[in-house]
């Protein structure tokens, strides 16, 4: 039994011991009243996020999750027992509980990734609590059924999902990038050891080439100095030449959103995209460490969310308010009918690079 989870129950069963030495010399109608459960504080996006960093270091194995209520400006902790509900009301959070814990979610998760077939994702769901496997408009035949299999195997604690589209890096042969065999869009200006830099997407130079303009044959900006791409999906790229690189991104309206740090993004909250194919589109963070199977490999750890994305948007920012969050990986659908889109998570690229955000 988890050691910590054996203590709260224990705190609990005493306190019910006090309860009653005290309740004789109560009212019945005391003796019989509840106190009202703790109401959530109310939270920005990143408030919640550093809730939901506190809550797992307390809770520990009894955090099956969290994810944020938009509408309602509130952290929901997806626990395992009463104990752990109690725990997390008290930090100003809503509990609910479930059935599935967050180990046997990654396990699921981890299960379904080997031999993973192209054209699916993998991502745990801390709403359902399960785990959603979704499968582009490629996968048929004996490859959709081995994989209706796979999720059946997994005790209810799977499920199955389709997409239209095909999933996809989004390059195509923030502000627009070229290489020789492709454009991309800038993510965000960094500084590494006092130097200016960028990020962008890995397979944009894995794919599309390792200098870059900013016109299609134009004079080299900058060169890749590292990149990696399938596994991890972000690109660092040093700036060859003389050009403004201010800490903002592109809004395509006239203006630019200023950033200023980056952060981890949280599970239900509304984002904005920069690309240089659609411009500036938004959304909703739906799962994070979420695994796609591309077909040039699996990519592990992105951000899933239901923001569209196309072609040449690969690279972009993804972003809320003056925190960056994400690089444009890849996706299916389009800014027309709308898809799905995942990113590479700014802050491990950052630390990866030894880079911050300027």
């Amino acid at each position: 039994m988890n050691t910590q989870r054996a203590s709260r129950r224990r705190l609990a069963i005493t306190g019910v011991g006090v309860a009653a030495l005290v309740a004789g010399t109560l009212t019945m109608a005391n003796a019989s009243a509840a106190a009202p459960a703790p109401t959530p504080d109310t939270l920005t996006a990143t408030a919640a996020g550093k809730l939901a960093n506190s809550l797992s270091t307390d809770l520990k194995s009894d955090l099956a999750g969290t994810h944020y209520d938009a509408t309602a400006k509130k952290l929901v902790a997806s626990v395992l027992d009463g104990a752990a509900a109690d725990e997390a009301r008290a930090a100003g959070a809503e509990a609910r509980i479930v059935k599935n814990s967050r180990a046997e979610l990654n396990s699921v998760q981890k299960t379904l990734g080997v031999d993973a077939v192209p054209g699916t994702s993998r991502a745990v769901d801390p709403v359902a609590n399960k785990v959603v496997v979704t499968a582009d408009s490629t996968v048929k035949g004996a490859a959709l059924n081995r994989l209706r299999a796979d999720v059946a195997a997994q005790d209810g604690k799977a499920v199955l999902k389709r997409t239209a589209g095909e999933f996809k890096p989004l390059i195509r042969g923030g502000d627009a990038i070229y290489a020789s065999s492709g454009r991309c869009s800038l993510g965000f200006n960094v500084v590494k050891n006092g130097q200016p830099y960028f990020l962008t997407a890995g397979h944009c130079a894995a794919l599309a080439g390792t200098t870059w303009s900013e016109t299609q044959g134009g004079s080299a900006i900058g060169t890749v100095e590292d990149y990696g791409f399938p596994g991890r999906d972000d690109a660092i790229v040093k700036y060859t030449a003389n050009t403004a690189h201010p800490s903002e991104v592109n809004l395509y309206n006239g203006s630019a959103q200023q950033i200023t740090g980056a952060r981890t993004a949280v599970v239900g909250e509304q984002v904005q995209r920069s690309g240089s194919t659609t411009r500036l589109h938004g959304g909703t963070v739906r799962a994070l460490n979420v695994s796609v199977t591309y077909p040039q490999g699996t990519v592990n750890g992105l951000i899933q969310t239901n923001v569209c994305a196309e072609p040449g948007d690969s690279g972009g920012a993804m972003f809320a308010g003056t925190s960056a969050l994400g690089l444009t990986s890849g996706g299916s659908g389009n800014c027309s009918s709308g898809g799905q889109t995942f990113f590479a998570p700014v802050t491990d690229a950052l630390s990866r690079y030894g880079a911050q955000i300027g």
